[in-house]
């Protein structure tokens, strides 16, 4: 389920629905895989075509840097052609909402919409940097039940604990130091922290956009100057929504998000 592309940007792809639906590519955040969206399009939308792939330095793609953005970018269009008969709606959450943006930008042609579910671009370089050197300082669990705290005591909290079980059982692998860690390359998470510091980019103003913000994550990902720049930009083609719910919008509230993408599909 793979493509192997000139440029060895190998990203492992996950494809689920029917055949012949509206092709959705969906991408999932920083230290997440595709089959995050399984049971979105299995339970929710099975009529669409889901294109899912794990993302660069995530899963079973290849952790090979380059790690930015550009990168992501060429590996994703490498997706497209290897999956996609025609144009996407791309359905992202987090890091993969900066995807999301960064590749409309890139083939406008190749992307018919986009639902950006608590987007984190643009963010604070300070608190990248302290979040990145959380990461290399911390990068690991000393076993399953401490990975799985985190999880629960953090954005995971309102997520069904079966959704969090299948996650565990799917993501967290054993080290050779004899810890666990969800299946991921650190330094391709570090330079994807020093990536959501630069400046955010906006849609063509012409493309229908589902903008979705999680109320209970303060600081907001979804910063009050790029939501401004997003309505501004986009005017009656953006669809600006506030769950009131953690970061973990398409696990915690899948029956609105299924709703929110039914809309542009």
């Amino acid at each position: 389920m793979g493509h192997v592309s000139a440029l060895n940007t190998y990203l492992y792809t996950y494809l689920f629905g029917a055949e012949d639906g509206t092709e959705i590519l969906a991408l999932h955040g920083l230290t997440g895989h595709g089959r995050r969206w399984e049971a979105l399009a299995t339970d929710q939308l099975p009529d669409a075509r889901w294109i899912s792939p794990d993302l660069l330095g995530h899963g079973r793609s290849t952790w090979a840097p380059p790690w930015n953005l550009e990168a992501h970018v060429a590996s994703l269009v490498d997706t497209l052609d290897a999956h996609a008969r025609g144009p996407v709606l791309v359905v992202a959450h987090s890091f993969g909402c900066a995807l999301a943006l960064h590749l409309s930008r890139a083939v406008p042609d190749r992307v018919r919409g986009l639902v950006l579910l608590d987007p984190a671009i643009g963010l604070d370089p300070e608190v990248m940097q302290s979040v990145a050197d959380l990461t290399i300082s911390s990068p690991d669990y000393t076993d399953v039940a401490e990975a799985r705290s985190e999880k629960v005591h953090g954005s995971w909290g309102e997520v069904a604990r079966d959704v969090l079980e299948n996650e565990i059982a799917e993501h967290l692998v054993p080290l050779a130091n004899g810890r666990v860690n969800w299946r991921l390359s650190t330094p391709a998470v570090v330079t994807a922290w020093g990536e959501l510091a630069r400046e955010a980019v906006l849609p063509p103003a012409h493309l229908p956009t589902v903008l979705v913000q999680a109320s209970k994550v303060q600081p907001p990902y979804v910063t009050p100057e790029f939501r401004k720049a997003l309505t501004d930009h986009l005017g009656d083609n953006l669809t600006a929504v506030d769950l009131d719910c953690d970061h973990m919008v398409p696990q915690a509230r899948p029956d609105e998000v299924a709703e929110l993408v039914r809309t542009l599909l």
